[in-house]
């Protein structure tokens, strides 16, 4: 574990991991650095995240053994084919961009060591999620190295590279889909009479321990869990019956679905 890690870009997603990493048991066994090529820009990412934030991508990769492409995916190509020179045959290339799968990257850097992630904003709290898959060249080893860096904030899958678009649409962007179900849940209490920040908590809470509850099930089905909730004639059956009348099943379907569409044209 004990690595130089160096993170090209140091934009939101980038910084939810470098933080996570920060505080989690990883922290003593890594080195982390950052690159921004506008001078403006690192200084203020080098205040915020307290690491090294240089502005040359090709020093940033001569320093590190692990190289995090967290640029957004229309400038993967462009800082690859900087740093392509820069990338021995030792390093390893870890890419959290959207929809840039690792044969496009080894188009360009050749036949280096690639593992591709996606990650989500919730491990600034040690809480992330992360979908992971290898390329061609990478290792079990490339991976296990990964996983366990990011365990430490938060839970790992691996799956296969052509299932991450969906992963991108369901923890990638997921948060924001959970953040807008909470939000809409507050603002029905509060125009129903309730004080905004009090229905807020309600809701917010809620989700937090429906969610632990979900994760302790063991083997009961999800549809368990809400049946021991929404029993036959009662206020909660109502609101799940509201729900099938109003097809929410279909409306997360097309989320999903156009989400992960969205995230299979970001690459190309």
């Amino acid at each position: 574990m004990n690595k130089k890690i160096g993170f090209i870009g140091c934009g939101k997603m980038a910084s939810a991991i470098i933080k996570g990493i920060k505080t989690s048991c990883c922290k003593e066994k890594v080195a982390i650095k950052g690159s921004e090529v506008n001078c403006e820009i690192a200084e203020l990412a080098q205040s915020r995240l307290g690491v090294e934030v240089l502005t040359d991508n090709r020093l940033l990769t001569m320093d590190s053994d692990v190289i995090f492409i967290a640029t957004k995916p229309n400038y993967v190509a462009q800082v690859l084919e900087e740093i392509k020179d820069e990338i021995t045959p030792e390093k390893l290339i870890v890419s959290i961009a959207a929809g840039v799968n690792t044969t496009k990257i080894q188009n360009i850097i050749g036949t280096k060591r690639v593992v591709r992630i996606m990650p989500n904003t919730p491990a600034l709290v040690q809480e992330g999620m992360f979908g992971i898959c290898k390329g061609e060249y990478a290792t079990e080893a490339d991976v296990q190295y990964v996983m366990n860096l990011l365990n430490g904030i938060g839970k790992v899958v691996e799956v296969e590279e052509h299932q991450m678009d969906i992963v991108t649409a369901i923890s990638g962007s997921g948060p924001a889909f959970f953040y807008q179900v909470i939000e809409d849940m507050a603002r029905a209490g509060e125009k129903l009479g309730l004080d905004y920040e009090k229905s807020l908590l309600l809701a917010t809470q809620t989700a937090l321990g429906s969610a632990k509850m979900v994760f302790e099930r063991g083997e009961l089905p999800v549809q368990t869990l809400i049946d021991n909730v929404a029993t036959k004639g009662g206020c909660t059956f109502v609101g799940i019956q509201t729900m099938k009348e109003e097809n929410s099943e279909k409306l997360f379907y097309d989320v999903i679905d156009k989400t992960a569409e969205k995230s299979s044209q970001l690459g190309k």
